[in-house]
């Protein structure tokens, strides 16, 4: 599919960013959606949480990408963080797609966030996109999530949902933490590191995304992780020699739970995730191990 007006929500995140950095280099016209007074007619004012859109702003897309939402690891998940986190989400694509289906002409695509811990806790066990929705509140929060997209659904347009993992990045999210600890020789395993993390690099996590805007017939769910996830210890290890330090710090499980709380639960937890949907749709990986997404960040 040729694309070239592409409105995106969350350009300011770490994903966001550099996705817009790709396509704006292959000569696509980049919206971004704006919490404030847009400067130029390169921008589109919304609430996400008041569940707003500028309608307006958004004709003639092509496609529009929504990766908007309140950062999962930001902080302690108090009970008003949790409401931020998920009205960010839940809120925000609500109002996106209803305003993609209010649309005379609508766009193509949409193709919206969502994250592995769709999945919850899964232990040892493989999962892909055909498994059951885990329990708990990430689990919960990415079924609603997704829910929220049926309006452009409903509307005729091609939907697609990006369950992402840990992104290997500098710029944000679980990475942006750690490489400044492995770095000063104080990272570790977490917990007895025997946790499966599913882990996507930063460049494709852009492919992916790109791959599932410009391929036709791609609809529903795509798991965003790398073909074989590892577990914290492994990761751990492959940190270590990278960038040639040190591993032998290691931070206690119940240290973890009373330092974050409920969140604890999502860095303890172990999510062995398969993008199967993703490699049938003929993607192809150009970091498909730790040690090369590692070194590309």
């Amino acid at each position: 599919m040729q694309l070239s007006r592409i409105a995106v929500a969350g350009a300011s995140g770490l994903i966001g960013s550099a996705l817009v950095r790709s396509l704006t280099a292959d000569g696509h016209e980049v919206l971004r959606l704006v919490r404030r007074e847009p400067r130029d007619d390169t921008e589109v004012r919304w609430d996400p949480e008041a569940g707003r859109v500028d309608t307006a702003g958004l004709a003639g897309c092509d496609a529009v990408v929504n990766l908007a939402g309140a950062g999962v690891g930001s902080r302690r998940w108090t009970e008003a963080y949790k409401t931020r986190i998920h009205d960010s989400r839940v809120n925000g694509t609500r109002a996106l797609a209803e305003a993609v289906a209010s649309l005379d002409e609508p766009p193509r695509v949409f193709v919206n966030g969502s994250a592995m811990g769709y999945y919850g806790e899964t232990g040892d066990q493989v999962v892909d996109e055909d498994s059951p929705a885990g329990q708990g509140f990430l689990p919960e929060l990415c079924v609603e999530w997704e829910g929220a997209a049926a309006p452009a659904q409903q509307a005729g347009v091609r939907t697609a949902f990006t369950r992402t993992g840990l992104v290997v990045g500098r710029g944000g999210g679980a990475w942006g933490k750690l490489f400044p600890l492995f770095q000063a020789g104080l990272g570790g395993r977490m917990g007895d590191g025997g946790q499966y993390w599913s882990f996507i690099a930063l460049h494709d996590e852009v492919a992916a995304i790109r791959h599932l805007l410009e391929t036709d017939g791609l609809s529903g769910p795509f798991n965003l992780t790398a073909p074989q996830p590892l577990t914290n210890r492994e990761i751990t290890e492959a940190m270590g020699r990278v960038l040639h330090r040190p591993t032998l710090f290691s931070v206690p499980a119940p240290v973890l739970r009373a330092v974050l709380g409920e969140m604890a639960g999502d860095v303890l937890g172990s999510a062995r995730v398969r993008p199967t949907r993703l490699l049938e749709s003929g993607f192809t990986f150009a970091f498909p191990d730790i040690e090369g997404a590692i070194r590309a960040a």
